[in-house]
């Protein structure tokens, strides 16, 4: 059931590689809240730890200590099972990459993660397609990623990351491999789906221009994140 409180916080954070003298701390106490239908740009230099971060609100990295809430649910104790099925109906990623399946085309990509959902194959076929319009690359719909642009490739990407109807989405440099003009093409899309479908978005970019259009920006600093 949905809370009314926030759709992300991060409690006391922490999050480091390696031990003792040589151990890296990325995350140190680190607090973060994330409201509802909020676009938040995290704005951080190389080896910041932006992807540290995005992977332990995300469920993909355990925290060392303090404690990440997904819809008011502590994920504290959590089994495995319990964490992916958080993650598969939760949470959407997008990343610098697309990650899409070679192998088959942009339908059957955003298809996917609706299927393995259990959404009978009519239906996935039916929003897959919905979403693949809305981002404006219906067209393109039958083609595999090898034969799509960088853009139209990102786009499927994002497709696929909301295709199960996530209360979160969380991007990392979504649009960091793509020309200026693509980038702000593939990220006005990516705000139009967000603002329509009432989202939650965390999304780590360089692009200053880009975060500035997003609630407010976000920093890592020492291991916290503070207001950029």
């Amino acid at each position: 059931m949905m809370t009314q409180g926030p759709v992300l916080e991060l409690k006391a954070v922490e999050r480091g590689y390696g031990e003792g003298e040589h151990r890296l701390v990325i995350l140190d106490g680190a607090d973060f809240t994330l409201g509802r239908g909020e676009m938040v740009a995290l704005v951080a230099p190389s080896g910041a730890g932006k992807s540290t971060l995005l992977h332990t609100a995300g469920l993909l990295e355990h925290p060392d200590g303090g404690d990440v809430l997904v819809d008011g649910r502590s994920s504290t104790g959590l089994s495995d099972d319990e964490r992916t099925a958080i993650r598969r109906n939760e949470i959407g990623f997008v990343y610098q990459f697309h990650h899409l399946l070679p192998e088959f085309t942009a339908l059957e990509n955003v298809m996917m993660p609706q299927l393995v959902r259990g959404l009978a194959a009519p239906r996935a076929r039916a929003r897959a397609m919905q979403l693949l319009e809305y981002m404006k690359i219906g067209d393109r719909a039958e083609h595999r990623p090898a034969e799509l642009s960088g853009g139209e490739q990102q786009r499927v990407a994002i497709a696929r990351a909301v295709a199960n109807a996530p209360l979160i989405l969380l991007a990392d440099e979504p649009t960091g491999n793509l020309d200026p003009a693509t980038a702000s093409y593939v990220f006005d899309a990516l705000e139009a789906l967000v603002r329509q479908s009432g989202l939650s978005a965390l999304i780590a970019t360089h692009n200053h221009a880009l975060a500035a259009r997003m609630d407010r920006r976000v920093t890592l600093a020492e291991g916290r994140i503070v207001d950029f």
